[in-house]
């Protein structure tokens, strides 16, 4: 008795298997089809989505001079285009335009809606800040503090800004050291050089502290290991 099938009965054994099993390989193979077709479709929608968004972005960005044709834009990308990020970075615009016109309450609302709902991690943080120094020009100093820490630990390449913010937040609490020490930190986290305005904010506040708080602010620097370089 031979061990193995002869090549003919291999031959007729495959085509047995064909017909009995014809049904399902056809079947499986419409399935696969279908399933391709679907997600080219899928692909090619979500790419036409995200054009038409990036361009009702656009017409926003052009249409700053005027505010009702701004806002229309943003309308067409929280109805339409919700879940792209054009309609976070239209929300941000949103509150620029609002903050112009002395709407802060507006504004915030629009930053609280990016920050709480952005699937960008970036994003949210950029509008955690700004809503922060909404609160602050509102007088709410402590509102900002508690904005800022909701944040955490993880404000990556933010943290310098979050240092000059929470500076601002306790200067407006007349908290001169505080802010002090806050800004200082600000310079020796900051990632690119900091700004003009942050320097003279320190000078302003370093020009009139008391020698003791100040060498305690220094000390307290020395010891979180954010010594100014």
């Amino acid at each position: 008795m031979e061990e193995y099938l002869s090549e003919k009965e291999q031959w007729e054994w495959l085509k047995s298997q064909v017909r009995e099993n014809a049904t399902s390989v056809v079947l499986a193979v419409a399935v696969v089809i279908i399933a391709v077709a679907g997600w080219r479709w899928w692909q090619a929608r979500n790419d036409g989505a995200r054009v038409a968004a990036s361009d009702t972005y656009a017409q926003m960005v052009k249409s700053l001079g005027d505010r009702g044709k701004a806002l229309a834009a943003l309308g067409v990308l929280e109805r339409d285009y919700p879940s792209t990020p054009y309609a976070d970075q239209g929300r941000l615009l949103a509150a620029r335009i609002y903050v112009d016109d002395g709407e802060l309450d507006r504004a915030a609302t629009e930053l609280t809606a990016v920050m709480q709902g952005s699937k960008d991690h970036d994003l949210s943080l950029v509008a955690r800040a700004r809503l922060a120094r909404v609160q602050i020009a509102q007088g709410k100093a402590e509102a900002a503090i508690a904005t800022l820490d909701g944040a955490g630990k993880d404000t990556g390449a933010f943290a310098a800004t979050w240092h000059e913010i929470r500076g601002d937040a306790l200067l407006a609490r007349s908290d001169r050291a505080g802010a002090l020490r806050e800004y200082r930190l600000a310079q020796s986290t900051a990632v690119e050089q900091p700004s003009e305005l942050l320097s003279l904010k320190i000078a302003d506040l370093a020009s009139d502290a008391p020698a003791p708080a100040a060498a305690s602010i220094a000390a307290a620097d020395a010891a979180s290991g954010n010594v100014s370089r």
